[in-house]
């Protein structure tokens, strides 16, 4: 029987996050990992069969966690467009102070191998169509209460706002103006 791991999988996960996201997955060495983990080679391929293996895990890890900070802002009380305005502003807030402009890993990972890693996209993917669902609901139960006109489609409305989402994240790497940014919001709210 082998020895019982000396670590915590979270944490380890956490940290190979934030390499991975810092640094992307194709920049990002084994050695960049064991040092930021505190894990050596052996311990770390042991406990995820490889780097892949390892940056699967953080995608899955920032997809829950991603989700449950979406989920909470979307599940407060109030008006629905105050809710999607405040999921927006989140990001703005979170992209416009990164000093090393990270962006979304998710996003990242799309555009770094989701047109050849069938594997990544996939995960990606999910991870887009769960909160495209969410806010899907969230739109559907605001049309039920009269704060969304009767002829707008749920689904058409939610793709559209998470399209506008998502592309802030893009934005967000690079456009410092916090007025372009607000005017993205207000032009997918303005469709509700």
């Amino acid at each position: 029987m082998g020895r019982p791991r000396e670590f915590d999988d979270a944490a380890v996960v956490d940290a190979a996050m934030d390499v991975f996201w810092s640094k992307g997955y194709e920049s990002t060495s084994t050695e960049d990992l064991c040092v930021r983990t505190g894990l050596g080679r052996g311990s770390l391929y042991n406990a995820f069969g490889s780097k892949r293996g390892l940056y699967e895990r953080v995608l899955r890890r920032y997809a829950e966690v991603g989700f449950g900070a979406q989920a909470e802002i979307l599940e407060r009380p109030g008006p629905l467009k105050q809710r999607l305005r405040a999921l927006m502003v989140a990001v703005i807030e979170t992209d416009l102070g990164d000093p090393v402009k990270r962006g979304c890993l998710a996003v990242n990972a799309a555009v770094d191998a989701g047109g050849t890693d069938d594997v990544v996209a996939d995960q990606v993917l999910r991870q887009f169509s769960r909160f495209e669902a969410a806010v899907r609901e969230a739109i559907a139960c605001g049309q039920r209460d009269g704060e969304v006109a009767a002829d707008v489609d749920p689904s058409v409305a939610a793709r559209v706002f998470v399209s506008a989402y998502y592309g802030l994240r893009v934005l967000g790497k690079v456009v410092r103006d916090r007025r372009v940014l607000e005017d993205v919001v207000e032009g997918a709210l303005a469709r509700l």
